[in-house]
């Protein structure tokens, strides 16, 4: 797909991380950005960062896992823009790791909620919009490693949530995919590998640019 100013994107998990970078890249190509998240102030430096570029950018301050917010949203968009040519979809929730039978039920039901269901809501909420679009969910696999039972089990639900759907629309103008950046220095990979330093990962901004070379190749 080409990136260029006709583009409309919605990028979740924007205020920090992969999801910021992304956003950033996306806008600096012309498209203009749909950036959610929760955290209002990476949302602010975002739209600094992307005024500086010269980008285009529309801030929501949502959490993923509110379904009213989600549906006014997609509505909105509709409303303005009639459709969306891009989705990425970056946000992501990481409980401390843990032995299986010291994960909290807090950090397990968010990891349900943010990387399982948010992604089936955000799918079945955005597909309406997405006719001749492309959806890219960003993997992250953990599986069969001790003490990432939430997150990798979580994780590899919305892996199959994805695949499954990337089947149902085979035939459909709908392109999705699933993108697996390399190791970066963001506050996910910090949380689990705390000692790691930052030469040995990729930057964020080059693993968002690898990703919007690689759209542009679809």
């Amino acid at each position: 797909m080409k990136i260029d100013k006709d583009t409309v994107a919605l990028v979740t998990g924007a205020s920090r991380g992969f999801g910021y970078a992304t956003a950033l890249e996306l806008a600096a190509k012309g498209a203009h950005v749909i950036a959610v998240a929760r955290t209002v102030g990476g949302l602010e430096e975002l739209a600094d960062e992307i005024d500086a570029v010269g980008g285009s950018v529309t801030l929501v301050p949502l959490d993923i896992t509110d379904d009213e917010g989600l549906q006014r949203m997609c509505l909105s968009i509709f409303e303005r823009w009639g459709r969306l040519n891009l989705l990425v979809h970056c946000a992501a929730h990481a409980a401390p790791l843990s032995p299986v039978q010291h994960v909290s039920e807090k950090d397990l039901d968010r990891c349900w909620q943010v990387n399982a269901r948010a992604t089936q809501r955000i799918i079945a909420l955005c597909e309406p919009l997405l006719q001749n679009g492309t959806a890219v969910f960003i993997d992250d696999n953990h599986d069969d490693e001790k003490f990432f039972s939430a997150y990798a089990a979580t994780k590899s639900a919305a892996r199959q949530i994805v695949s499954a759907w990337a089947l149902e629309t085979a035939n459909l103008a709908i392109h999705v995919v699933q993108f697996r950046p390399n190791p970066m220095p963001t506050a996910i990979r910090a949380r689990f590998f705390p000692g790691e330093k930052p030469p040995e990962l990729e930057a964020t901004r080059n693993e968002a640019n690898r990703l919007t070379e690689y759209l542009n190749d679809l």
